[in-house]
């Protein structure tokens, strides 16, 4: 059978389903007949795996106890293909199925702004509350002194008991609104417009794949602007992940040396063309000892009847392709399989004359040099994280002898080999093969005795049906026989790096960014793609700082020592270090607190012979340190690492979906990566930040206003503006002007990405903070001074009734937040013209209609106003008044103490653009470098010197 599992896990390809052994000839009679128990464990929601066991009743069979793995299992929202018919037996329902079990409410993810939002948001509320006490104490006291005395207040001698608590509600009420409840409206709506930026962004779309980038939660772009850590996957997130077979190593002699590709190098050719035993076994090991799945073309003739094709399918007796419709019947093969090495390696025995003809669960057929083999394939021990290594046992037909292939990492491989065989030549090439950046698997062959196996496969058969910690028993019984394994030799594949990578994490390190490759490859493999794609650098301007040891103090001492020179060396050294999967295990259990100092002052770490859960863990140790973390993979491997991350990116490579299935963002390539952070993370914060503050600029300024009218109405707790005033105020005047900033960009798209440097702003939080919620605070209370004393100075004279009074100030407010929004906006679009003065035209449009409405307090209020001189005035005063001195400070500061920032927006003031810059001054250059070094220094962090390879810019 041949499901697609794309609903559970996002891989298209189809899996091969087959039949438990004990019903492989049962005849469709028979199937309506049995009798039997499957014993199953409790549901769990791991799709990967299924324990369990099946016993059939006389007269089927003789109360045989039959093992079940998920390889018998369909699961459910599997859709089969190519199926007619299938009989089975349902374990789990409903939601104790494993897709059922797997569903939940994914975690909210917390984003950095939103948090300092929150604590904005509680100041506010503690300061909210203070302020009714105060007042609300303040007018009590007015009141028994002063207000009783007023005949024309008619407070009463003697009034109820909880007469004290009325001047403070009222105080709450008016103070209600200094906490703006639509700002999470505002901003949700905000980050969906982001999400859809990112979605409609042309230049991160994939033509290779026609893959475009993907916003599954659009409520954290502003964490991309943040990001300080990003922990990458190597394998199809950094390179291609398409394997080519380029050396190898047979009893000692190295191939492919010469021209860098074994398959065309005249001595192995030789060799395979005179039959070389070595050559041979070491051939016949990579085309069988795999998972991959022969496709003969020829067999699917569109002339073949679908009843035979399905029949055939139905009992598993041959492997069928993917498609059915780009068939020929030219003979050829082609093969498929779930890992890319896999392939490689059996495509590239293929073009050495040991070709795998066709194979089904119990046997397999290989044609060499034209001479047909035929094997039986016995057991299959599988590969594992754990284990590093996978070997099956087989049966030749014509000898009868039986034989154990195998194949792993080195490591897994070379203690298991004969003894007395010499294998330094081995050891070698896996270490030449290493420095190339090549992956190494080892293989190896060894002849068992017929009693000996038949002795292990009855412990197999027990470990197998197992119910109880079946995975550990089974590589118990594995690891019994995978000994004494003769070594043939050491295959080299390469995975090329992704196009513009090494550029990327150039661009990425620039900004301020810690990279960190997180890999279940080779220490060596790992250095030398590290020194490709520009994640360390050579030794001249470098040190790489290694963690290891024979034993655990060993491996410590290593790490106390790397402290050291991380503490010592000078800032200007680039500086990382590279540890192993067995190191990070030790250093977890002993030293978690000291590895957290090193990674918080290394900018760059290559972790290798990492499985799933250390590269969570990984991310968890940063998250703990308090760094915002982004992690990058393509793989399940990947899934758990990037949910564990602050921001999850996944990338739909040839592993298939899960990755970006489970991510926050999907990219086509690596290299999307620097615009998703660098453009639309870096704009999203800065935008983000405006929003947020402004929310609560504008609520601030009208509650200000409303507490200075209460010190001129003996403290009552009277409110100056009506609730229509109010509630339009909130949802309709000031609700539109903010929202143009989601389109707002303080300096281009070509600046940012070529003075990455200036991500540091964001990252440090520069433009959400409390020392700048601070400066908006002092603004709303400064503007709400203005508005209240020139508005009651201007009328004070004037036979103006509540009412009048109120719009003035309203009105005041509105065109001080209509220059403050275009003030502090960067860019022009039409959009923003229409929702900062078109909507300032319509309120006093609004205002004019319900003006004529009889029946309101507005009555005639706004066409009255508007035919004085002095309304147009005091409008003019407030503006002038308000934003005069805001405009003087901006502009001093401009002029004597430039941020980086404000230098980048006069460049391109001067320039339009920033690549035709060729003449600006010297002294610009190295004031912007002097900035930005700065900048970098009180972050805290080890970096690079700064802008050393940046273009010549005039300005």
């Amino acid at each position: 059978m041949l499901p697609t599992t794309a609903a559970l896990d996002g891989e298209t390809d189809l899996k091969t389903r087959i039949i438990p052994s004990i019903c492989a000839n049962l005849s469709p009679e028979q199937l309506g007949k049995i009798k039997g128990v499957a014993e199953c464990p409790n549901p769990d929601n791991n799709i990967r795996r299924f324990d369990a066991n099946m016993h059939l009743f006389p007269p089927i069979t003789d109360n045989e106890k039959c093992p079940l793995t998920i390889s018998n299992t369909l699961l459910q929202s599997c859709y089969l293909r190519f199926t007619e018919w299938a009989c089975g037996v349902a374990v789990y329902t409903g939601n104790e199925t494993k897709s059922g079990m797997s569903r939940g409410t994914a975690e909210p993810k917390l984003t950095s702004a939103d948090s300092m939002i929150d604590k904005l948001t509680v100041a506010i509320f503690v300061f909210q509350i203070v302020a009714v006490l105060v007042l609300g104490f303040a007018g009590n006291i007015w009141k028994d002194s002063h207000g009783r005395k007023q005949w024309y207040l008619m407070y009463p001698s003697e009034g109820p008991w909880y007469e004290f608590l009325v001047i403070p509600l009222r105080f709450e009420l008016l103070c209600s609104i200094m906490i703006p409840i639509s700002i999470k409206v505002t901003l949700d709506l905000a980050k969906s417009v982001y999400a859809k930026f990112i979605d409609c962004d042309d230049q991160m779309f994939d033509w290779e794949t026609s893959t475009p980038a993907h916003s599954a939660n659009t409520a954290i772009s502003e964490d991309l602007g943040q990001v300080e850590y990003i922990l990458s996957d190597k394998t199809g997130t950094l390179t291609e992940n398409k394997m080519i077979f380029r050396r190898c190593c047979i009893s000692d002699t190295l191939y492919g040396d010469n021209n860098g590709d074994a398959l065309k190098d005249v001595g192995l050719l030789n060799a395979v063309s005179s039959n070389d035993p070595d050559v041979v076994k070491f051939l016949m090991v990579m085309a069988l000892c795999n998972t991959v799945v022969p496709i003969k073309r020829q067999v699917y003739d569109l002339l073949l009847e679908e009843k035979a094709i399905m029949n055939a399918i139905a009992m598993c007796d041959l492997f069928v392709p993917y498609t059915f419709h780009n068939f020929s019947n030219d003979g050829t093969i082609s093969y498929k399989a779930q890992s890319q090495d896999e392939e490689a390696l059996v495509n590239a025995a293929s073009k050495l004359n040991m070709v795998l003809t066709s194979k089904d669960s119990s046997s397999a057929e290989i044609c060499f040099n034209g001479s047909k083999f035929y094997y039986e394939l016995l057991d299959v021990l599988e590969f594992t994280s754990d284990r590093k290594r996978m070997s099956i046992v087989v049966k030749e037909s014509g000898s009868g002898k039986f034989l154990l292939l195998s194949k792993g990492a080195d490591e897994a491989i070379f203690p298991r080999s004969c003894p007395g065989q010499e294998i330094k030549t081995y050891q070698e090439a896996v270490e030449m093969y290493s420095h190339l950046g090549l992956r190494t698997l080892c293989l190896g062959w060894r002849d068992l005795e017929e009693c000996e196996y038949k002795e292990w496969s009855k412990k197999f058969q027990d470990a197998s049906c197992s119910l109880d910690n079946r995975e550990n028993k089974i590589a118990e019984v594995c690891h019994s026989l995978e000994k004494d394994i003769h070594i043939l030799g050491i295959t080299a594949i390469e995975d090329r790096l992704q196009d513009g990578v090494p550029e990327t994490i150039k661009l990425l390190r620039n900004a301020g960014i810690n990279v960190w490759m997180l890999t279940g490859d080779k220490q060596n493999t790992a250095i030398q793609i590290g020194l490709l794609c520009n994640l360390i650098t050579p030794e001249s301007n470098g040190q790489l700082l290694s963690i290891n040891g024979k034993t655990e103090d060993d491996i410590l001492r290593s790490l106390d020592r790397a402290l050291v020179v991380m503490k010592t060396t000078p800032e200007r050294k680039d500086l990382a270090f590279v540890l192993d999967g067995c190191a990070l295990e030790i250093i977890l259990k002993r030293s978690v607190e000291s590895f957290t100092r090193l990674a918080m002052m290394s900018t760059t770490a290559i972790c290798c012979r990492m499985t799933p859960l250390q590269k969570a863990q990984l991310v968890g140790i940063l998250k703990s340190s308090g760094s915002l973390t982004l992690a990058i993979g393509d793989g399940g491997n990947d899934v758990r690492m990037i949910q564990e991350a602050n921001v999850g990116v996944g990338i739909s490579g040839r592993e298939g979906l899960q990755a970006a299935r489970a991510a926050d963002y999907s990219i086509g390539k690596f290299k999307f990566l620097k615009r998703l952070i660098l453009v639309h993370g870096r704009y999203s914060y800065n935008r983000t930040a405006f929003i947020s503050q402004y929310s609560f600029y504008k609520s601030l300024l009208i509650c200000f206003i409303q507490i200075l009218f209460s010190f001129s109405s003996g403290l009552s707790g009277t409110s100056l503006f009506n609730s229509i005033s109010l509630m339009a105020y909130n949802v309709f005047y000031t609700s539109l002007p903010v929202m143009t900033i989601i389109f707002d960009k303080d300096i281009s798209e070509t600046t940012v990405l070529q003075y990455p440097q200036i991500l540091l702003y964001s990252q440090a939080g520069r433009l959400l903070n409390p020392s700048t919620f601070a400066g908006w605070f002092g603004r709303s209370l400064y503007h709400a001074l203005v508005v209240f004393l020139i508005t009651v100075h201007a009328y004070a004279d004037e036979k103006s009734d509540m009412e009048e009074l109120s719009m003035v100030a309203l009105s005041g407010c509105i065109w001080l937040q209509a220059f403050v929004v275009t003030l502090d906006t960067n860019s022009f679009t039409y959009p923003q013209i229409i929702f900062v003065w078109g909507n300032f035209v319509a309120f006093y449009v609004i205002n004019l209609i319900l003006s004529v409405v009889p029946s309101l307090q507005m009555h005639n209020v706004m066409l009255r106003l508007c035919n004085q001189p002095s309304y147009w005035i005091t409008m003019a005063l407030i503006v002038t008044v308000g934003m005069g001195p805001v405009l003087a400070l901006r502009y001093l500061r401009k002029v004597f103490q430039p941020s980086a920032i404000d230098v980048l927006q006069q460049i391109e003031q001067t320039n339009r653009h920033i690549e035709t810059s060729r003449n600006m001054e010297s002294s610009s250059r190295t004031y912007l470098d002097h900035l930005l070094t700065d900048l970098r220094r009180n972050k805290g962090s080890i970096h690079q010197p700064l802008l050393s390879e940046s273009l010549a810019c005039s300005r």
